[in-house]
């Protein structure tokens, strides 16, 4: 009499999937959780926050600090109880001075100070803002025009969001968002001497807006060097890399007076492409380093709408308007709960990234509402963008 036939089970796994399997070869049930988990995280299920990208790991990944955030909002403080963000940074005298976004009880974007020894964990932060923006009083700068649509972070009462620091010489100059809550986003430039940001003077220059009235601008950075242009060493200020990588330089910042403004193509220009309206604009001012300038900035992927993440390029330093490498993959994803546990879910938004020991600092906020930071060996970053990033890139190039 012949043997009978070994029954065959299906299984469900977590993707609704069938599995074949044996009685003679069943697995037993520790194995088939491990299966049916193995095959989760292969097929990257989404959730209902965060959303996960499958890609293989690299160097070029940026470590979070393990005790993000590291600047949080507070009820103790009216000026900063809603929201504490996009963070900027100065590297100086072995310390790491951190300049952020703050919005407390009466919706107004403010500027607040905190100061790190390691550059992770924060040693002291000032009890009272050190920056409010103030309008020039020619109110001609900020005409009366139509609403526009525009949202950054809440902020509705205005005021400066986004600020980004670049120390030149004695000088530190900070380039930020001005918005007056109902119709204006301008680019503005102010400075403060090195000695008295440090010694806690904020006696800032006054403000001028350097952007046009009418269009809506944001992410602009200023070299932290002079370039050679026309056989002359000038001020750089790169405010656009999409669909162009665009530069205006400046004999003098003095020129930027409140009448002299810095036109850019925005996203509303007919010129971006399928490719170019995904990317956001710049981060962090650029950085000096030995492939040229390291560049961050903000991009999402094709196929979504609101993940902000984070990217890297190097520009030539000779010819910043030359892409030499462009990473093919995200450096910074918003997957962490404190990314996706704010006012806008899925945001990572990095102002700030400075060089200290070998190491990169890049900090950024988080959902729109918390400051964070997260790190890489500099030598390793760099090697793994320039190995990964494909051939050089002379794509959306213009020379001005």
């Amino acid at each position: 009499m012949a043997a009978p036939k070994k029954k065959t089970t299906k299984r469900l796994n977590g993707s609704g999937s069938r599995i074949k399997s044996s009685a003679k070869r069943s697995p037993s049930s520790k194995r088939v959780v491990r299966r049916v988990g193995a095959e989760v995280r292969r097929r990257k299920i989404k959730t209902a926050k965060i959303i996960k990208i499958g890609r293989k790991v690299t160097v070029l990944d940026l470590k979070r600090f393990k005790k993000n955030p590291i600047i949080e909002p507070t009820s103790k403080r009216y000026w900063e109880s809603k929201a504490t963000f996009n963070p900027t940074a100065l590297y100086h005298d072995g310390k790491v001075h951190i300049v952020y976004r703050a919005i407390g009880d009466s919706d107004n974007s403010v500027l607040g100070y905190a100061v790190s020894k390691d550059g992770v964990t924060i040693s002291k932060s000032l009890p009272e803002p050190v920056y409010f923006h103030c309008p020039p009083q020619n109110r001609d700068t900020f005409p009366l025009i139509s609403l526009i649509s525009y949202g950054s972070g809440g902020g509705w009462g205005g005021g400066c969001e986004d600020p980004r620091l670049t120390l030149l010489g004695d000088r530190l100059y900070m380039i930020y968002t001005a918005f007056d809550g109902w119709g204006s986003v301008r680019m503005t430039l102010t400075s403060i001497s090195l000695e008295d940001f440090i010694s806690h003077r904020w006696n800032w220059r006054s403000p001028v807006l350097i952007s046009p009235p009418g269009q809506i601008n944001k992410n602009w950075v200023l070299f932290p060097e002079k370039i050679k242009k026309d056989g002359k060493e000038k001020y750089a200020i790169l405010h656009s890399i999409s669909p162009r990588i665009m530069i205006d330089y400046l004999d003098s910042l003095d020129e930027l007076d409140g009448t002299k403004y810095i036109y850019s193509i925005h996203q509303g220009s007919p010129m971006w492409g399928a490719r170019d309206k995904l990317i956001r604009g710049v981060g962090p001012t650029p950085l000096h380093t030995k492939y040229g300038w390291l560049i961050l900035y903000h991009k999402m992927e094709k196929g979504e709408t609101h993940r902000y993440k984070l990217w890297a390029m190097i520009l030539d330093l000779k010819d910043p308007t030359k892409i030499l490498y462009d990473s093919k993959q995200p450096i910074l994803e918003p997957d962490e709960w404190y990314e996706n546990e704010g006012y806008k879910e899925g945001v990572v938004y990095s102002c700030g990234a400075i060089i200290k020991d070998g190491k990169l600092f890049v900090y950024y906020g988080g959902a729109d509402k918390v400051s964070c930071v997260a790190t890489a060996d500099l030598d390793k970053f760099l090697q793994e963008l320039t190995q990964r990033s494909g051939s050089k890139l002379k794509i959306n190039i213009i020379k001005r």
